[in-house]
């Protein structure tokens, strides 16, 4: 059977006006169709930068297709639709100061009617074990509860392909696990950026590992993974 790509990119360079060296360099990178896969690399390594160009949000040179279509200037706005998203910061994407409303949001934008959008969003909720907050301000509750109600708002759509920058940042380790479970019993293809690696193992299959920019291994062995980069050689940057 053929494998059905949800994301395949191709010799990808990104650079940014104010560097001297490419953010990213001749990067390939494929994701399939229900597959989901951790992107990891020490700060700087190029991992948020690869995120924002597979969506089309940073000029790149190279080939990117998405959802099976190329990804152009012109038709990245549209094939973003069809991608959940969640940001490092989960405060930095819920906008609105009850939690349903926020996470109806999107498939409002999408153009869903109210009434729909706004079941789906309780249906949502109550999958991500998170019910209970539906009434409530996001101000009013924890980080964890935040990123649960970041990441419903991301799915409520059903998106084919999740794109996740860095979601265990302020998690404490109960939290971290629960989080890698959900992650996978939810049906969409994943590319979760992450320095954890315990997390991304429990929560992906595979393991693209990024270093200067450049894809310097990939495979499913996480225990050699874990001899080629060790995090706590990692200083701090972007």
């Amino acid at each position: 059977m053929r494998t059905r790509w949800v994301l395949e990119m191709e010799r990808v360079t990104v650079r940014y006006p104010e560097r001297t060296e490419p953010a990213l360099y001749g990067c390939d990178l494929r994701v399939a169709s229900g597959e989901r896969v951790a992107l990891v690399g020490l700060n700087g390594s190029g991992k948020s930068t690869l995120l924002l160009a597979a969506v089309g949000v940073l000029p790149f040179s190279g080939r990117i297709r998405l959802l099976g279509e190329e990804l152009t200037s012109q038709s990245a706005r549209g094939l973003r639709r069809n991608v959940g998203f969640l940001l490092p910061v989960p405060e930095d994407q819920i906008l609105l100061p009850r939690v349903l409303d926020d996470v109806a949001f999107s498939a409002l934008r999408c153009g869903w009617p109210q009434e729909k959008a706004l079941s789906a969003a309780k249906d949502t909720l109550k999958t991500l074990g998170v019910a209970e907050l539906a009434s409530l301000s996001p101000h009013r509750i924890s980080h964890g509860e935040r990123l649960r109600v970041a990441l419903a708002g991301a799915l409520i759509t059903n998106p084919p392909l999740f794109i996740l920058d860095e979601p265990t940042g302020g998690l404490d380790p109960l939290g971290r696990r629960q989080l890698a479970a959900l992650i996978a019993s939810l049906p969409s293809a994943m590319l979760v950026a992450t320095h954890d690696l315990e997390f991304a193992s429990r929560a992906c299959s595979r393991y693209v590992l990024l270093n200067q920019g450049q894809v310097a291994g990939e495979g499913t062995d996480w225990k050699a993974l874990d001899s080629m980069w060790d995090p706590a050689r990692e200083q701090d940057g972007g």
